[in-house]
């Protein structure tokens, strides 16, 4: 029923005896956006938000004020709030894909208009659904629908959506040789507080959390990462440049912040940055206020500001951590750095071991390899494996016969591969060096020894 204008001046009236009677202010609103009467309601709406400036329902009703209106950016502002909630409420949504899709985002206002549903299907707008070409929920009794929904074709998902591959990694710490100590932060970290969450409460430690792991590359920061998530039989989320990266402006924080997102959604869950200074690089040496803008909303995911963070655990990796902006050092971020460096002997051995395994190879002695290969990383340590095995099997073809990996060809194959850790660490010592406020790369320096 619309409301009358005396009913208006009614409401009124009773404001005067009660001014900070919310519920009263929140009926003077709705009632004079059913009349029409937009600005007097987004005045109405103003008022009751500076008594009280965190209600939901208010909120939401001055966005939709500001839509009614075509007042697209002040809604906007609103909306995005709203949705950025851990629960974000399911009008909020549906109003934000009535925005995108005026903005002519059509495929992530479907995106955003599935999520509202399937949240509260009392939501559902058959003409905005129209609009958009896909299809809500309907009734039970619809013949075409399975439990009340109706699927929707896969043409109808967005494509240009951060999403990103959820994986369910099998492997282990006992498939990752070596790296001992870093595979003791990342129990302390991660690991005990998930399995012994009790214990962990009662000191006040929190589950989830940011370790940083630098090193030369192909020393298994990657391998190690999804072995973690293996550990706890959580999700893994592998994230590249590219996954965030949009030339759009405002897309790659849209990105960074639906992959978090999905994090949450999956817990407990692993987040690995790959090659992460590419994302979080010193705003000092930027000239452009973009990468500013990512970098601010990368900090802003860490800290868990406006969602929780709990039962996520965030790895990143870099191969040059004097790129990356300071502020990603900050305990609560990534408060454990670590150095993974290369492997040592009896790591090399452990690694030549599991690589070799199910493969045919006839008294292998390890150590002996190990000791040929020193300063070798994990990946140099795979291409002698690769080259020895290349030459059985030209030998193979030659003879028609399999013959098994010997010692001798892995001896030969590693006279062969020159360790490609060298190059980094002969920039790593010039910033351990020079450029080592707070000690940050001690363990760089007692690496080489120089400490």
């Amino acid at each position: 029923m619309i409301p009358s204008d005396d009913a208006i001046t009614a409401l009124r009236k009773a404001l005067e005896v009660s001014p900070t009677n919310i519920p009263l202010h929140q009926h003077l609103a709705e009632s004079l956006q059913a009349l029409g009467r937009l600005e007097e309601s987004e005045a109405a709406y103003r008022t009751a938000l500076a008594t009280a400036p965190h209600h939901v329902e208010l909120k939401l009703g001055l966005a939709y004020n500001y839509y009614q209106q075509q007042k697209n950016s002040q809604s906007l502002v609103i909306v995005e709030d709203l949705i950025r909630q851990r629960d974000p409420p399911a009008k909020a949504c549906v109003l934000y894909a009535r925005l995108l899709l005026r903005a002519g985002d059509v495929q992530r206002a479907a995106h955003q208009y599935r999520e509202a549903i399937e949240a509260d299907p009392a939501c559902a707008d058959k003409d905005l659904a129209d609009e958009l070409g896909v299809c809500g929920y309907a009734d039970e009794s619809d013949s075409d629908t399975v439990d009340g929904k109706m699927r929707l074709p896969a043409g109808d998902y967005p494509t240009n959506l951060a999403e990103y591959e959820l994986e369910r990694p099998s492997i282990s710490f006992a498939e990752v040789g070596g790296m001992s100590d870093v595979k003791e932060e990342i129990r302390m970290k991660i690991i005990l507080p998930m399995s012994q969450p009790d214990l962990f409460k009662a000191y006040g430690k929190s589950t989830g959390g940011g370790i940083l792991m630098y090193g030369p590359p192909g020393c298994g920061k990657t391998f190690l990462s999804r072995a973690t998530a293996g550990e706890v039989k959580a999700g893994f989320l592998a994230v590249g440049i590219s996954d965030v990266l949009d030339m759009w402006i405002g897309n790659s924080e849209k990105n960074l912040h639906e992959l978090f997102q999905q994090a949450r959604r999956n817990k407990p869950c692993v987040v690995f940055f790959d090659e992460v200074d590419a994302l979080g690089a010193s705003r000092s040496d930027m000239r452009h206020s973009g990468g500013r803008h990512l970098i601010n909303q990368f900090l802003s995911e860490l800290d868990g500001v406006q969602d929780d963070n709990e039962g996520l655990l965030i790895l990143a990796a870099t191969n040059a951590p004097w790129h990356l902006d300071n502020a990603f050092r900050r305990p609560g971020r990534f408060d454990r750095i670590l150095f993974v460096p290369p492997p040592d002997l009896p790591a090399r051995a452990s690694i030549l071991q599991l690589m070799l395994a199910g493969k045919p190879a006839d008294g292998i002695e390890f150590d002996k390899i190990a000791k040929k290969t020193p300063e070798f990383s994990g990946a140099d340590l795979k291409a002698i494996v690769d080259l020895a095995v290349e030459a059985k099997l030209r030998d193979a073809m030659k003879s028609g016969s399999l013959q098994p990996l010997r010692t001798k060809d892995l001896v030969a194959a590693a006279g062969q591969v020159k360790p490609s850790t060298r190059e980094w660490f002969a920039t790593a010592r010039n910033y351990a060096l020079y450029s080592n406020q707070g000690g940050v790369y001690d363990e760089i320096l007692k690496y080489l020894k120089l400490s």
